[in-house]
């Protein structure tokens, strides 16, 4: 038998903004690591993040 772990791998409270501490709601996996950001910032740098990320996962559509 095997057991298949999920990772729940939404943003909460508790993730904060690397640059400037608000709540993120965005992921950035760059092959150096992974960045969060609010999603003012997220959206202030997305060109350039999608030029050298990996993988970024969205969840500003969350912001009322």
């Amino acid at each position: 038998m095997s057991t298949n772990i999920v990772e729940d791998t939404t943003l909460s409270a508790a993730d904060r903004c690397d640059r400037c501490g608000a709540q993120a709601y965005v992921r950035v996996t760059l092959p150096s690591g992974e960045l969060l950001f609010c999603a003012h910032h997220g959206k202030e740098h997305g060109d350039k993040l999608k030029q050298v990320a990996l993988k970024i996962e969205d969840e500003s559509h969350r912001v009322s």
